[in-house]
C-alpha cells in the first residue's frame, strides 16, 4: 500500500472534485488514516459527530475511492481522535456540553477597532451562496488598498455580510500588526459627525477617521437621506482611496438602488467590487447548522441536521439561533436532542408560510410518488395513493398551518375529520419509520426551493 498521507491526500482531492466547499471543509478537515491491517483503512475523525455524517453520508463514496487507488481496500473503520477532540474543546472557551451552566459565553470587542475576534475566516462556512463574495474578500487580504477598492457587500439581513467584513479586518489586524484597522457601523459615524458638528471639532472628526489602514462601514443604508453624512463620507473616501488605503462597506441591498443617496456616491461605493450575498441554499444551510453543532459540541443526528436544513430556509442567524435554542435544552435537560425536541422547536419557533397554493403541494408530492394529481381529489382508496394524500395533509397541517375543515375541502370536500386521523397518522408514524422521515424531509426541501 502507497504512504498513508499520500492515499488520503489523493481521496481528498476527489471528494473536493464531488461536494461543495462548504460541506468539504465541515466534513473532511483534521481527517487522516491512522492505520490500515488487511485491507481495513482505520480514519481518524475530530469527532462522534463527524463520524457519525461521513458513515451516513460519505461512506461509500470514501470506500469507492479507496479502493480505485488501492485494490486491497475493503474496509473502513472511523475512530475518534479524542486528542482533537480536546483540542475542539480547549478552543470553546466556558462551555461544557450537558452541564447546567449555559453556554454562549460572551466575546469582548476590542474598543481600539470595534472588532469582534468571533468574525474570523476559520469559523465562516463557505457554500454556493457566498463563494463569491468570500473570494473578493480573500483578493482583498492579498494586497489591500490595491485590489477590489472598495469592497461592497450587499444583501438581506443576516446572510453573513458582518461576519465576512470583520474577518478581513481582523485578518489584516493580525498578519500586518502596524497597519490601523476600523470597523463602524454607519450609525456609530453619523453620530460622530453629528457630535463633532454641535461642539465644533470637524477637524478633529475628519482627523480620526483618515489615519485608518483599513475602514470597515457596516449598513451603509443608513446614510439615505442624510446629506450632511454623505458629504463627510464622500470626502473621507476620496482622500483614503486616493491615500491606497482599503475601504469596505456592507449594505442591505446594491449602492444604485438605496435611495436617498447622492449619485456621486453611489458612484464611488460602486467603483471597485460589488458582490450580493443572497440566501443560503440548502446544501449550504445544512452545513452551517453542523458546522454550528460541532464548534458547540452538541451531538446532532444526521436526520435532525437535515430536518432543520429543510425547515429554516432563512438566515444564518436563524439557523445558528436554532442550533442555540437546541443546546439550552440539551443542557437544561441534561440529555441528548431527540427528533421530537426539534419538531416542537420548529412548530412553536417558525413563522408559517403565508399564501401558500396547496395545488402546487400536491403536484409536487405527487410527481414525488409519481402518480397523477387527480388521484389526490378522488375518493379512491388504492394503497399507492392513501400515503401521499396523507403526507399532502399532514404537511399543509404542519407545515403551512391550514385549518383542518379548509385542507379537506380543498382535497376533494373529505370531512375534517378524516383530516385530523391522517395528520395524527402520519405524525406517530414517523416516530417509528425512519424511511417516511427521509421521504417528508425530501419532500419539504422539494417545497422549499
Amino acid at each position: 500500500m502507497m504512504d498513508y498521507k499520500q492515499l488520503w491526500q489523493r481521496v481528498l482531492v476527489e471528494m473536493e472534485l464531488g461536494v461543495s466547499s462548504a460541506n468539504f471543509t465541515t466534513w473532511f478537515k483534521d481527517t487522516r488514516i491512522v492505520k490500515e491491517d488487511s485491507g481495513v483503512v482505520v480514519l481518524s475523525v475530530p469527532n462522534a459527530f463527524v463520524k457519525e455524517w461521513l458513515l451516513t453520508k460519505y461512506h461509500n463514496t470514501i470506500l469507492k475511492s479507496l479502493r480505485n487507488l488501492e485494490s486491497s481496500v475493503h474496509a473502513i473503520e472511523y475512530v475518534v481522535n479524542k486528542e482533537e477532540s480536546r483540542r475542539r474543546e480547549e478552543r470553546t472557551p466556558g462551555k461544557e456540553t450537558h452541564t447546567k451552566e449555559l453556554p454562549l459565553a460572551e466575546v469582548e470587542v476590542n474598543k481600539d477597532d470595534n472588532l469582534n475576534p468571533r468574525y474570523t475566516f476559520e469559523n465562516f462556512v463557505i457554500g454556493p451562496f457566498n463563494e463569491l463574495a468570500h473570494a473578493a474578500a480573500q483578493a482583498v487580504i492579498k494586497k489591500p488598498g490595491i485590489m477590489y477598492n472598495p469592497l461592497f457587500i450587499h444583501g438581506s439581513t443576516g446572510h453573513g455580510k458582518t461576519h465576512l467584513i470583520q474577518a478581513i479586518g481582523n485578518h489584516v489586524k493580525t498578519t500586518s500588526p502596524g497597519k490601523k484597522v476600523y470597523y463602524m457601523t454607519s450609525e456609530q459615524f453619523g453620530q460622530d459627525c453629528m457630535n463633532a458638528l454641535q461642539n465644533q471639532k470637524m477637524n478633529v472628526f475628519k482627523e480620526k477617521y483618515r489615519k485608518y489602514d483599513v475602514l470597515i462601514v457596516d449598513d451603509i443604508q443608513f446614510f439615505a437621506d442624510k446629506q450632511k453624512f454623505q458629504e463627510e463620507l464622500f470626502h473621507l473616501f476620496n482622500t483614503l482611496y486616493d491615500n491606497n488605503r482599503q475601504i469596505i462597506f456592507s449594505s442591505d441591498k446594491h449602492p444604485h438602488f438605496i435611495t436617498g443617496l447622492e449619485e456621486r456616491l453611489k458612484s464611488r461605493l460602486s467603483a471597485g467590487m460589488t458582490v450580493d450575498i443572497p440566501a443560503p441554499d440548502k446544501e449550504s444551510r445544512i452545513a452551517i447548522i453542523a458546522a454550528k453543532a460541532v464548534r458547540e459540541g452538541l451531538p446532532l443526528s444526521t436526520e435532525i441536521v437535515d430536518y432543520l436544513a429543510h425547515s429554516l430556509n432563512g438566515n444564518i442567524r436563524e439557523l445558528e439561533g436554532a442550533v442555540n435554542a437546541l443546546l439550552c435544552q440539551a443542557q437544561l435537560k441534561g440529555k441528548e436532542i431527540t427528533m421530537i425536541d426539534v419538531r416542537n422547536y420548529i412548530k412553536n419557533t417558525v413563522r408559517p408560510k403565508k399564501n401558500v397554493a396547496v395545488k402546487d403541494v400536491v403536484r409536487i408530492i405527487s410527481d414525488f410518488y409519481n402518480i397523477k394529481e387527480d388521484s389526490i381529489y378522488e375518493k379512491t382508496r388504492h394503497k399507492e395513493v392513501i400515503r401521499p394524500r396523507q403526507i399532502i395533509m399532514y404537511i399543509l397541517r404542519e407545515d403551512f398551518n391550514i385549518s383542518y375543515p379548509s385542507i379537506g375541502q380543498k382535497l376533494g370536500g373529505r370531512d375534517h375529520t378524516t383530516v385530523i386521523h391522517s395528520c395524527e397518522k402520519i405524525k406517530n408514524d414517523i416516530k417509528e419509520d425512519q424511511s417516511l422521515v427521509d421521504e417528508v424531509g425530501q419532500i419539504r426541501s422539494l417545497l422549499t426551493v
